[in-house]
């Protein structure tokens, strides 16, 4: 609802959505709530819904389930906590996306390695905590829910990157969500991680932008 406002104000008929990550099921819900609106849809690494008709178990989102009721009534302090930590570490954010990559598989650690991802993820971390980090805790909770729709519900084509080394939301939920999608296209990612989506932009928008245009 909150896209359909924003799009009505910049006077956008035609819409593709891409969400990566926790962002799959509000691209997905985009196609619900405003139908033929959304020409396609994209979704790079996706979460799985863990209730429901269409959930599936295990991955790291599948622990959102199982702790929501603990990260419930704790969002808010946690989230100045996090906030303080980060503020801490924010001298050694640079070596600890080093570290990271040091351990990711090599499609990925080519990619943080690259200087403007780099920036992107330092930007992303030391800046989009300054409001506090409650926002990744409330999603954790709302992915421990159902969703609000079925993906049997979702009208617009959706074509769905996955790498098939992530770490994070296993390969195996991704392949999951296309099959019970009505109009869906999985483009497996080899050798890549939970990242792999943010490697392969070019491509990504050419292929929506086919698909829209049919």
């Amino acid at each position: 609802a909150d896209l359909e406002v924003v799009a009505d104000r910049l006077g956008l008929d035609d819409l593709v959505v891409v969400g990566l990550s926790g962002g799959g099921p509000y691209a997905l819900g985009a196609s619900r709530v405003l139908g033929d609106r959304v020409r396609a849809v994209g979704v790079l690494g996706g979460v799985a819904p863990t209730v429901g008709a269409d959930a599936v178990g295990g991955g790291a989102v599948g622990l959102a389930r199982r702790f929501s009721p603990l990260v419930r009534p704790l969002r808010l302090p946690l989230g100045v906590g996090l906030t303080g930590a980060v503020r801490l570490l924010r001298p050694a954010a640079s070596t600890a996306i080093g570290a990271y990559a040091r351990l990711s598989p090599e499609a990925d650690r080519e990619l943080l390695n690259r200087p403007e991802f780099k920036a992107m993820f330092l930007d992303d971390l030391l800046n989009g905590s300054r409001k506090q980090l409650s926002a990744p805790l409330a999603d954790l909770v709302l992915f421990g829910r159902h969703w609000g729709f079925e993906l049997a519900e979702v009208g617009a084509p959706v074509r769905w990157w996955h790498g098939d080394a992530d770490n994070i939301v296993p390969f195996e939920h991704g392949r999951h969500v296309v099959e019970h999608l009505p109009d869906a296209e999985l483009y497996e990612l080899a050798g890549r991680s939970h990242l792999g989506g943010l490697g392969v932009g070019p491509d990504v928008l050419e292929v929506l932008v086919d698909v829209a245009d049919r």
